[in-house]
């Protein structure tokens, strides 16, 4: 099984491995690493290797080259910049060390001199530095004229084929993980997502030159020309998409995280089936491996229980649309909201607070970070609420997310933005609320209605099987049965 991340913090990951194990498959877990040591430990009876992938390819050319037209007094990118600016320092650090020693005569004339030379220096330094900033900020996004003819030439020329000059890092997890996957010689790979689709391919090709018959299952976790790039720089979307394109084929199976995206995949890449569809829903109850309680989520808060709380478990990112729940709470007396995110102290969050204590909401707003996603449904059942603020974008729209699951078997009520197959599915079940995305007053309503009446929301769980069909139980039976029959095959 192949993942691009550290393993920790993906509950899908996680679920798929442990349960393939405990339905009698020999599982390893292949991750990158994020500290670029190789970790291993177990998922109950599955084996998680974590390898170290550099990537020296995520470096562009131009970023080893100077840039004599746009930018011709700038420094070589060889770390001579940072290392004159911090000698100038040092330089005039000196010299306020001798003149606080009170010169005389000559040398006091002298010293003169060399503080006028040193600022002097420093402003040519700071110049040289600035139009390095300068070339830099110019190739950031790759979208002059003379990128975007580049980007053009090469899928003109390679079609499918031009990820190989268009992001080349993705060799470097090739390159790291690829020899280990050889090594193991697996019957079935599991690639998760995009990239290690290729991974898993290629895998799959070298097995078959050497006889060897390979198994490919790929698991499309998000609709990639629906996805907001990972990188600002504008060949990220063509390349990954051409990388996916060009791999696709190989899948002996594909499964996906809902119907709508399954057909579009279908569609896209012309499979012969319809991808299965296994939703990321929560660990059956009591299903928690490590016997320890769940952490108190009013406890982390500091809060008690007649404390109105509403909660967002998921990642931090803007489209996330988690600006609107601090911004809404100077509306919102008494209401406080912890948001359990993977990088409590990423930028994006650390802005978060900061507006909060603009609006002096701040001790108000509770940052939390992961927790095991076994404890991730006890710990947000202290919650008054649950929020899915997310913004209109592709992949939003199509499918019901890990936090829905979570906070339905959490018995929450909702408060969920109009993205279209999340607020249809919450209009049809009665369990939240619906509000227009970034719609600050419609939000303010939303949660109002909610928090005026939660039993009515929370009722709705007690319907016969509305809960049953959402577990990871009835998930990992339909992936076990994606694998007996690529294999019988």
């Amino acid at each position: 099984m192949l993942v691009d991340n550290g393993v920790h913090g993906d509950s899908r990951v996680q679920k798929e491995a442990r349960s393939a194990a405990e339905a009698g498959w020999d599982v390893t877990l292949l991750g990158r690493s994020p500290d670029g040591h190789k970790h291993e430990w177990t998922l109950g009876q599955a084996q998680v290797r974590l390898v170290p992938v550099p990537m020296p390819l995520a470096k562009r050319p131009h970023e080893f080259r100077r840039h004599w037209l746009s930018a011709p007094l700038a420094y070589p990118a060889n770390g001579v910049g940072a290392y004159r600016t911090q000698e100038v320092r040092a330089w005039r650090a000196d010299l306020a060390l001798r003149r606080a020693a009170g010169p005389t005569g000559l040398r006091r004339v002298a010293l003169r001199a060399e503080s006028f030379a040193a600022r002097v220096t420093r402003r040519w330094v700071r110049l040289r530095r600035e139009q390095n900033e300068k070339w830099r900020h110019d190739r950031r996004k790759l979208d002059t004229p003379v990128d975007r003819l580049y980007t053009w030439f090469w899928l003109t020329v390679r079609g499918d084929r031009a990820w190989r000059r268009l992001e080349p890092a993705l060799w470097d997890y090739e390159l790291a993980l690829g020899p280990v996957v050889d090594k193991l010689a697996p019957n079935l790979i599991h690639a998760n997502d995009f990239r290690m689709l290729g991974v898993g391919a290629r895998a799959k090709l070298r097995a078959r030159a050497k006889g060897r018959d390979v198994k490919l299952v790929w698991d499309a976790h998000e609709f990639l020309p629906g996805i907001r790039p990972w990188s600002e720089h504008v060949r990220w979307l063509p390349a990954h998409m051409a990388h996916e394109r060009e791999h696709a084929r190989y899948a002996d199976a594909v499964t996906t995280v809902s119907d709508e995206l399954a057909g579009m995949l279908q569609k896209a890449h012309g499979l012969p089936d319809l991808p299965a569809v296994v939703l990321n829903t929560p660990d059956d109850p009591g299903a928690a491996p490590d016997g320890e309680p769940a952490p108190d989520l009013r406890a982390l808060c500091g809060v008690g229980p007649d404390t109105p709380l509403l909660i967002y478990s998921g990642a931090a990112a803007q489209q996330r649309g988690l600006d609107i729940m601090v911004e809404a709470l100077p509306r919102q007396p008494g209401v406080h909201v912890a948001l359990v995110v993977n990088r409590p102290t990423g930028a994006y969050m650390t802005g978060l607070v900061k507006r909060a204590e603009e609006l002096g909401v701040a001790d108000r707003v509770h940052l939390l970070p992961y927790v095991p996603h076994w404890h991730v449904v006890p710990l947000l059942s202290g919650a008054d609420a649950g929020v899915i603020p997310i913004h209109h974008w592709p992949n939003h729209e199509i499918a019901l997310i890990t936090k829905f699951f979570e906070y339905s078997h959490a018995r929450l009520p909702l408060v969920v933005s109009d993205v279209r197959t999340m607020s249809r599915t919450v209009q049809s079940t009665g369990q939240g609320e619906v509000f227009r995305a970034e719609d600050l007053d419609d939000y303010v309503r939303a949660v109002a209605s909610v928090l005026e009446d939660p039993e009515r929301y929370r009722s709705v769980y007690d319907k016969p099987d509305l809960l049953d069909r959402w577990t990871w139980r009835a998930q990992a039976e339909v992936l076990d049965g994606v694998y007996r029959r690529v294999l019988a095959e």
